[in-house]
């Protein structure tokens, strides 16, 4: 008995389609395991959307920039200073300063300090009008407080117009005039010029000479202490004509 090939049994004729169903297998487990993936991707990525806060939260990294560099600037221009020469004829004494030589190790003298002495008692002038008691003349030595200034310009007036002498060279150029003559009566009584004013120089010195010869007076007092007292006295020069 011969046996015979069912045609429908032929594997060799149907290799095509066991290709075709092997290749849609094939490709279809690539795309879910490709799908797959992306899922997992996708999942992966929100949850690090769902921890930006802890992100947030970490301590920051330092970044040390580096120091930026500092303009150089120009030095300053040096300031020249001009010296102007003056040429003159009088010699100047030169003023020993010290030596200049840094190698000498002796520094130059300074001037020696002058002590200060204070007065304990500095000396008190008191104008005539406001002193407690006048300077007085001898004859007025008794008087009353109340009758201190005109005994004293009473005494005075009689002094000057005893002791006025009219200027020979005055009298020769008919030099007339007044004279203001300021004076202190000290502490002890005795007579200082402070200063005269008047039209003219001979006349000046005649007021000063008569003003210079009072005599000794009893020195002013302010609070029962001798103190020194200004006065101003005009005397007047008028030729009679």
């Amino acid at each position: 008995m011969q046996l015979k090939k069912n045609p429908k049994a032929d594997l060799a004729k149907q290799s095509g389609l066991f290709f075709a169903i092997g290749f849609a297998a094939i490709s279809g487990f690539t795309l879910w395991g490709f799908e797959a993936k992306m899922q997992d991707k996708g999942n992966l990525s929100y949850q690090y959307a769902a921890n930006d806060k802890a992100v947030i939260e970490e301590d920051p990294v330092a970044i040390e920039l580096p120091t930026p560099e500092m303009p150089q600037q120009a030095p300053p221009p040096q300031l020249v200073q001009e010296i102007e020469v003056v040429h003159g004829t009088d010699p100047v004494d030169e003023v020993p300063i010290g030596s200049t030589d840094p190698s000498d190790p002796t520094p130059p003298a300074l001037p020696e300090s002058i002590p200060v002495v204070e007065d304990e008692n500095p000396e008190i002038v008191v104008p005539f009008a406001v002193i407690e008691d006048k300077p007085l003349f001898q004859e007025c030595k008794n008087v009353p407080r109340s009758e201190q200034m005109s005994c004293f310009k009473e005494y005075l007036d009689k002094h000057v117009k005893n002791n006025f002498r009219y200027p020979q060279a005055a009298l020769d150029m008919g030099i007339e005039g007044r004279v203001n003559v300021s004076f202190r009566i000290n502490t002890d009584g005795t007579i200082s010029i402070l200063g005269v004013r008047g039209t003219d120089r001979i006349l000046e010195d005649e007021a000063k000479r008569i003003i210079s010869t009072i005599p000794k007076l009893i020195p002013g007092k302010q609070r029962n202490k001798p103190t020194a007292v200004t006065f101003a006295y005009p005397i007047n020069f008028k030729l009679s004509h």
